[in-house]
């Protein structure tokens, strides 16, 4: 198993026995930011710097960017690497909203904070804790999402039920995930919510909506045996229970957590939507590691039955971290490789929502580190936003 997992860290860059700590630690400049658009155009970035959670504006698609504004005035320690970074939205009329995990003294410990700026990001609210619980444990890995019409949803890995099973001396695989939700635009926020038992404990949360507004999400999870495959659910309304379904079937089996979250988009639109778009990494059962895979499926969403899964990537070049996005029949694919020292964004675009692909084609290089690549649809247009330490942040028309 050790020169397994050795293998896999060369592949994603993953299991070590320090992963966590390497993905909550405290950088004085954050490679990690989270960027959105308003509904003008603007594009909004949120950064670390020091124990700060700073947020400035662009109006050049990235070129330049105002002097930031800072959100927390009280410092702490801000999860901004890889999978943990701080997440921005921007609701239709223009509130910019955000959250992000501070870290605690405990390892692997940490609170999910929120902030909002109702005046177009010349201030910010005082920040607050989405969630009740206020046990010094894991509130890791905070996903956001603004729905159209202004409901805030958030969601995070939690382990209080993971430690009440064993003090009640029973089994428990893996953590938790949580979501709160907010009707009164952030202002506060419900009463905190399970989704499901034994997620995956380092894995980020991918969100979208359907075109109802309702909001589904994909995570990495624990089935029988350790299995590390992932799971989807609709975050439910008005108290009913969540169903949670199965989503990728690569029975990989392995006793620790990747930091290789997946990505989802949602498939068509209006009245044509048919399900979602998804990408993940599956780590192979091989002892070497060789039949490490990133996978893109689509998910029929009213049969939750998923298609023959499609193979990209390099492995051989540390191929990781895809994102999705989609417009239309239209969709995006890319994802992060290295070679020769160089990091490298790959791009694969389907126009006949995802049952056929165009070849992969690099579209961005850089030197030095290099965060993961996301995509930003803007109207009609789809940008990919990647920020690297030698050029800053990167905005590509694609």
């Amino acid at each position: 198993m050790i020169k397994y997992l050795l293998a896999l860290s060369l592949l994603c860059c993953a299991f070590v026995s320090n992963a966590h700590e390497e993905h909550t630690k405290h950088q004085n400049v954050a490679i990690a930011v989270s960027v959105a658009f308003d509904a003008r155009g603007n594009l909004w970035k949120a950064s670390v710097h020091d124990e700060f959670l700073q947020v400035s504006k662009s109006a050049d698609q990235g070129r330049t960017f105002s002097k930031p504004v800072v959100v927390n005035q009280i410092p702490h320690k801000i999860g901004a690497d890889g999978e943990a970074r701080p997440k921005i939205a921007i609701s239709s009329e223009g509130y910019i909203y955000l959250t992000w995990t501070e870290a605690l003294k405990k390892p692997f410990s940490g609170y999910i904070w929120f902030a909002r700026s109702i005046d177009a990001g010349k201030t910010f609210e005082k920040p607050y804790i989405v969630h009740q619980d206020r046990s010094e444990i894991t509130h890791r890995f905070d996903s956001l999402n603004v729905s159209a019409d202004g409901k805030i949803t958030v969601t995070w890995v939690d382990k209080r039920d993971l430690l009440a099973a064993k003090a009640a001396n029973q089994p428990y695989e893996g953590a938790a995930i949580y979501y709160a939700v907010s009707e009164n635009k952030g202002v506060s926020f419900a009463a905190e919510q399970k989704l499901a038992d034994s997620s995956c404990e380092c894995c980020r949360i991918a969100l979208t909506n359907k075109p109802d507004g309702t909001v589904t999400a994909m995570w990495r999870h624990v089935f029988e045996g350790s299995e590390r495959d992932h799971m989807m659910a609709e975050i439910p309304a008005n108290q009913t229970l969540p169903q949670p379904t199965r989503a990728t079937f690569g029975h990989w089996k392995v006793d620790g957590c990747p930091h290789h979250g997946a990505a989802l988009a949602s498939g068509g639109e209006a009245e044509r939507w048919w399900g979602y778009h998804m990408a993940w990494f599956d780590g192979g059962n091989d002892e070497a590691g060789q039949n490490a895979t990133l996978f893109y499926a689509r998910m029929d969403g009213v049969a939750w039955v998923s298609s023959p899964t499609k193979k990209f990537g390099n492995m051989k070049k540390q191929a990781g971290h895809p994102a999705l996005a989609a417009i239309g029949d239209t969709a995006w694919l890319v994802w992060r490789e290295k070679d020769a020292g160089k990091s490298q964004i790959w791009l694969m675009k389907s126009e006949d929502d995802g049952k056929s692909w165009a070849v992969p084609s690099m579209i961005a290089e850089t030197t030095g580190n290099a965060d993961y690549p996301v995509l930003l649809p803007k109207d009609t247009q789809m940008f990919l936003m990647w920020n690297t330490s030698t050029e800053g942040l990167k905005a590509l028309a694609i």
